[in-house]
This record gives structure tokens, C-alpha cells and sequence, in this order.
């Protein structure tokens, strides 16, 4: 089952600035996909309405408990943590990872847990 990074690429930080660089979502989007490997996809949308928590991003597979992370800098040690994590999530069967598990880049990060989508009766 596929794990998705889904990343807000709308999200701008308080000192963002419109200078014709991408947004922050845009440039963390980029580093995550150009690091990407494994089990685990990603999707760009605009806007995840956690503007306050900016960056942000979903981590979500069908079945699985699902998660909304934010207050992400673009790096590449947020990049790799999210992948970390999204591919610890694919390999869980109810996507809980342990919390000794977590990268220490999403600790401090997770804002929302959802859980799975109920089967049509």
C-alpha cells in the first residue's frame, strides 16, 4: 500500500518574500521529491488551510491512521525526516509509528491525526 507526502505548495513563512523565488511549500516539495525513494509518493496541492503552521504537509495512505505535520523550514534535514518518516508510516499496518522511531527532524511538528476512513457498509 502506498504511503503519499502530500505538500502544501502554496505555504509561506512569516519572512517569505515575493522576490520570484518559489514559495517555501514549493522549495520543501522539491527537496522531497528529488530525495524520494521507496514505498512512498508525493502530490503537490495549494493550500492545506494550516497557514499559521506553515510549511505543511499530509502524510496518508488508505486504511491507515493519517497525519498533518507543519512549522517546516525548506532543508534538506526536514526533507529527508519527512521522507523517513512517510516510509516508516508505508511499512505499518495501521500507520502508528513508534515515537523512539521518529526521525528527530518531524518531532515537534505534528499538528493533526486523523483516522481512517471507515469502510462502506
Amino acid at each position: 500500500m502506498t504511503t503519499w507526502i502530500t505538500i502544501c505548495d502554496t505555504c509561506k513563512r512569516d519572512d517569505w518574500v515575493a522576490d520570484g523565488r518559489p514559495t517555501d511549500g514549493e522549495a520543501l516539495a522539491a527537496l522531497i521529491e528529488q530525495r524520494l525513494t521507496g514505498p512512498v509518493r508525493t502530490r503537490r496541492t495549494s493550500c492545506l488551510m494550516g497557514c499559521s503552521h506553515g510549511c505543511n504537509v499530509a502524510i496518508q495512505a488508505t486504511g491507515k491512521l493519517n497525519y498533518t505535520l507543519g512549522r517546516f523550514d525548506p532543508t534538506e534535514e526536514a526533507a529527508d525526516g519527512l521522507i523517513a518518516y512517510a516510509t516508516l508510516h508505508a511499512y505499518s499496518d495501521s500507520g502508528q509509528v513508534p515515537y523512539r522511531h521518529w526521525p528527530a527532524a518531524i518531532k515537534g511538528h505534528f499538528v493533526t491525526r486523523h483516522p481512517p476512513l471507515p469502510d462502506d457498509l
